[in-house]
């Protein structure tokens, strides 16, 4: 990785201060003064910058509970934005949602700066299950529940929908895990059996769930155990 982003993702400041302050003589790597912005540096490298070690940068991940009438982008002209919630972490723009949310769905959206990580949910081949709590307008019948593990056929859509596990929790309400991410999905799937979607909120993908002590709005950062789980 070069210098700069090394020292920019490391302390927060913009790659723009990074190279001035090099420029300063105030970067050492491995006991060497550098003004080299594009020196090349890795984790076992001792880097100090302005007299103080610098640890290698994380990957960083979070788990945020998104709040009605937000939208999933970085910008909008309309709407707020869920990446407008994590103004106060330091460069947020390197940041990505691993799946995203329709704006009138809530729920558990996670969100990093690990391609690599996030692939790994959001990629159907790796089978990592999204769940969701489903409201109907209608009662939902029981045969929908073998319908959706054989797939159903979406309108405008060739494939059908890969299986899918749906546990009726009440005459309107239940769980639907899916294994892969269309577009409007859920909606869909019960719009072809003739049902209607009037709440949508998701509260688990692999096996994190949602901290159910967040507010809406509120996000917190993954623990050791929900990363490598999702990892696997």
């Amino acid at each position: 990785m070069r210098l700069d982003k090394y020292l920019s993702q490391s302390t927060g400041l913009s790659r723009k201060d990074i190279k001035r302050l090099i420029h300063k003589d105030l970067a050492t790597v491995n006991g060497m003064v550098t003004r080299d912005s594009s020196l090349q540096v890795s984790e076992d490298d001792n880097v100090t910058f302005q007299e103080m070690v610098v640890d290698a940068p994380r990957p960083r991940y979070f788990m945020m509970n998104k709040p009605y009438g937000y939208v999933c982008s970085s910008e909008d002209p309309t709407n707020a934005t869920v990446m407008g919630l994590l103004i106060d972490e330091p460069r947020p723009t390197d940041l990505h949602l691993a799946g995203r949310l329709d704006l009138d769905t809530t729920g558990l959206l996670l969100i990093t700066d690990d391609g690599q990580w996030s692939h790994r949910l959001t990629s159907p081949k790796h089978k990592q299950g999204k769940r969701y709590l489903v409201e109907t307008a209608d009662p939902i019948e029981a045969s929908t529940v073998e319908l959706f593990a054989q797939g159903v056929q979406l309108i405008n859509e060739k494939q059908l929908t890969k299986p899918a596990t749906l546990e009726i929790l009440g005459s309107h309400q239940a769980y639907l895990t899916l294994m892969e991410g269309r577009y409007h999905q859920v909606k869909r799937m019960f719009a072809s059996v003739g049902n209607k979607v009037t709440k949508l909120h998701r509260d688990r993908i692999s096996h994190i769930d949602l901290d159910e002590s967040l507010a809406p709005g509120e996000y917190r950062e993954l623990t050791h155990e929900e990363i490598n789980i999702s990892a696997q």
